[in-house]
This record gives structure tokens, sequence and C-alpha cells, in this order.
């Protein structure tokens, strides 16, 4: 077996279709961060129903099944074991730590579900958090759009990514920061919960069509290298089995590209629907209300305005 993060020197098997099964390494801490957020939003269902409230079955299975789910799959499994070894293992984990797992997890509403659940005391510092300066400039549309699509750039073009490869402690923080980064770039855009930043949902719809372009571009451009990334690292491990390093890296590249894409038309379609049913039960509440002032009209003899 692998350990935590594996450097030079260490055994490693090849990375096969059996050890993408197979080779698991559990992380305590990760993981039990990830049972703790799993265990109060499943808590927060419970009280709810408790008390004869409703919550949604497809917002449980998004936070707890898909968000959660996708960061174990991400940081446990396989790509978890081979993510310093193969820079298109960590590719794919990047993808989806910084676009799934925010994703499912906004689906999941868990800001409304803590506001519908918490004890009064919570419940306002939550609120005052909400409320706050730092929250409406962090929840910024454009802060989080820049974030996202730029710290890539800032990490694979820099001592950055290789320094997390070398520290066990930054390579973990550097998970945290993908779904950070990707929370606050989805976050405002879903307005499922009471977050501030919320737009239009035109603006809404161009900010995720802009990000496709530069996960294109990104992906293009290390798939066209010719200087491996974190070079001295890749190469001090002196793997026999394919693939070589800098066809690891055009493989990345590729994934960056293909996976950014399909995620973010998936977000785009997502967010389509949203202002198609907003645009209906604005519509309906439109027609409720001309229903009203024609009664009113016909009670008073005069035409509605």
């Amino acid at each position: 077996m692998l350990p935590l993060h594996a450097g030079p020197g260490d055994q490693i098997a090849p990375f096969t279709p059996l050890r993408l099964l197979t080779g698991w390494t559990f992380e305590p801490v990760l993981l039990g961060v990830i049972a703790v957020l799993a265990g109060l939003y499943l808590y927060g269902v419970h009280r709810l129903r408790a008390r004869g409230d409703k919550w949604s079955r497809g917002r449980t299975f998004a936070f707890v099944g898909l968000g959660l789910g996708s960061a174990v799959i991400a940081t446990q499994s396989a790509l978890g074991t081979y993510d310093t070894v193969l820079l298109s293992v960590h590719m794919a984990q990047h993808m989806i730590l910084s676009m799934l797992t925010p994703l499912m997890m906004a689906l999941g509403a868990p800001v409304t579900l803590a506001l519908r659940t918490l004890p009064a005391r919570p419940r306002k510092w939550l609120l005052s958090v909400l409320h706050s300066r730092f929250a409406k400039v962090m929840c910024f549309p454009l802060i989080g759009f820049t974030l996202f699509v730029l710290s890539p750039w800032a990490l694979y073009f820099s001592g950055w990514y290789e320094a997390t490869l070398r520290s066990a402690m930054l390579h973990d923080l550097l998970h945290l920061h993908f779904i950070l980064v990707g929370s606050l770039f989805f976050w405002p855009l879903l307005g499922l919960d009471p977050v501030p930043g919320r737009v239009i949902y035109p603006f809404r719809l161009i900010l995720t069509f802009l990000t496709l372009p530069f996960h294109a571009f990104l992906g293009i451009t290390i798939m066209s290298a010719n200087k491996l990334i974190a070079e001295d690292w890749y190469t001090s491990f002196g793997r026999s089995w394919p693939p070589s390093p800098l066809r690891d890296q055009y493989i990345a590249g590729g994934l960056l590209w293909g996976s950014g894409d399909i995620i973010g038309l998936v977000f785009f379609g997502v967010l389509f629907v949203q202002w198609v049913r907003e645009s209906q039960r604005e519509a309906r509440r439109e027609d409720r209300r001309l229903d009203r002032l024609e009664e009113q009209a016909r009670r008073t003899g005069q035409a509605p305005r």
C-alpha cells in the first residue's frame, strides 16, 4: 500500500483498473471533517422531520451523497492514493473538489437547513455572519469568478504546486482550497441559500459561460507544454510503468479541459432550469394579482388597472 502522501523512494504499484478500485488510503483528519458535516446535516434533517416539517430528499442526497460523497472519493480512494504520483490523477481530484463537490453541496442548501433548525443564539450568529461586510465582499460573484479561474494558473505555473507535493499539510490545505474557492463561485450563483451576492439570472449564466474558455485554455496550455510541471518531483520517482511523465501531463490537461467543460455545462443547465422555474412562478404570481384586481373591479363596477 502507498503511504498517505507518496514521495520519491516509496514503492509504487502501477496504477491499474484494479488499483483504482482497491487502492484506498484513509486519511483520518479529512475523513473526520467529512463525517462531521454529514452528521450535522442529517441531524438537522431529522430535527425538521421530527417536528413535522418537510425537507427534500433530493437536497439531502445532493449534499451528503453527491457532495460529501464525491469528496470522499476524491481524497480517500485511489485518487487520493496516487494524487502525488500522477498529475492526471491529481487533476481528476482537482476537478471533483473544485466543481462537483461544491456544486452538489450548494444544491443541498445547508445554510437554509441550519437557519431552520439552529437554536436562537447560534441562528443569530449565523445571520450576523451572512449579513457581515466580509461575507458580502467574498460572495460578490466577480470575486468568486476571479479566484475560480485564476488560482489554477497561479498554482500550476509557479512553485506552489510542487510545494504542496512536498508537504502533507499544504497538500491537505490544497484540497480545502479547491472546495472553498468552488463554493465561493457556485453558492451565490445557485441562489438556493440566503447568502449575499445573488444577481439576476442572465448575469449568472454569463459568468458560468465565461468559465468554459478559461478551463479550455488552461487545459490546452498544459497539454502543449514541453516542460513538466513539478519536473523534479515527478521524474524522481523513476517509474517504469506508463504513462510517462510528459504523457501523463498531456492526459492531465485533457482532463482539465474536458471535465471543466462538462461540469460547467451541467451547471449552466441547472441555472437555466432555475431561471425557467422562477419565470413560471413569477408569471403565476402576476396571474393571481390580475385575478384579484379583476375580482375587485367586478365588485366595485370599475375597470381594473
